[in-house]
């Protein structure tokens, strides 16, 4: 087993990788010399190759099959991309219009300056640690993903669900919020008492599954709040199943149970900054009701607390 790097050596791989999102377009403008998503040019690259169905896509990008359909519908609509029918007619073949080669013909030829820009300044012999050093990297970072298990969303009490879930919080906050013992003792606590109330009808717990890992968690607490009002509590994911659409399906089970539950509203607190999470919430319909200083968790943060009112 290789010895485990040290936290400079990590650190300075994150800050260059950090560097390498910015400077290729990643953040925004843009990407590749087109007016394209960066989903979008990397799908027009993929179908060059040939053979390519919506399901590859799905695959090779690490998307939602819904983030595939829309991307590839609006460039059908564009006219850069065309269906064509399979051997057995039940699956569309993707491929380039003429159009869709010109783009990618341009695409190529503007990073192929990029990357040549780039290595002009440098010696031979550092072009050729970049290579090697990028093959070595990329290949490691698709191993860690490489054969997993697809994430299921399995309701009820799962065997160490309370330890996995408070030291996936533990962790995360750790990092964002600088959160320590006080936090992650007062996670296991609550949840810990929470799981002797779940077979109350007005509690329930949900967990993302990647075989028989506990990767996820999201629980409503129908009783703490009192007044008919629904508490959605922990919900968590782990850093390898970000942008997987675990958290999405999470949330939306979250948020059937209380409907189906007639909880007149659904209330989280959360703190300002965790802009992703956000946006998850805001486009299921919660609101940012209050907001407040606090340092329950022994770090100051501006605690958040959202809405959402049954339709």
């Amino acid at each position: 087993m290789s010895p485990t790097p040290s936290p400079e050596t990590i650190d300075a791989i994150r800050t260059a990788s950090r560097e390498l999102v910015r400077q290729l377009g990643f953040m925004g403008g843009k990407f590749a010399g087109t007016d394209l998503p960066t989903s979008a040019v990397h799908a027009l690259i993929e179908i060059e190759s040939g053979g390519v169905t919506a399901r590859d896509l799905t695959e090779r990008l690490h998307l939602e099959k819904s983030s595939i359909s829309r991307m590839l519908r609006k460039l059908v609509e564009s006219g850069e991309v065309v269906e064509q029918p399979g051997e057995d007619g039940r699956v569309k073949i993707l491929a380039l219009s003429e159009a869709g080669k010109r783009r990618v013909l341009a695409i190529h030829a503007f990073a192929a300056a990029q990357v040549s820009g780039a290595l002009d300044r440098l010696t031979p012999d550092q072009a050729h640690s970049v290579k090697e050093g990028l093959i070595l990297y990329s290949a490691a970072l698709a191993a860690q993903t490489l054969h997993r298990p697809p994430v299921g969303v399995i309701p009820g009490y799962q065997t160490g669900l309370i330890a996995r879930i408070t030291q996936m919080h533990a962790l995360y906050y750790a990092r964002r919020a600088g959160f320590g013992q006080q936090f992650e003792a007062g996670v296991a606590g609550g949840l810990a008492e929470f799981c002797t109330r779940l077979h109350h009808p007005g509690n329930a717990i949900w967990t993302a599954m990647q075989g028989h890992e506990v990767v996820g968690s999201i629980a409503i607490d129908g009783e703490d709040l009192g007044q008919n009002i629904a508490h959605l509590r922990w919900f968590i994911l782990d850093d390898h199943v970000r942008g997987t659409g675990a958290g999405r399906r999470l949330l939306s089970a979250a948020l059937d149970f209380a409907d189906e539950k007639d909880f007149a509203e659904v209330h989280l607190w959360t703190f300002s900054g965790l802009d992703a999470a956000r946006h998850l919430y805001e486009s299921h319909g919660f609101g940012l009701e209050e907001e407040r200083p606090g340092a329950q968790w022994g770090k100051e943060v501006l605690e958040q607390r959202f809405v959402r009112r049954l339709a």
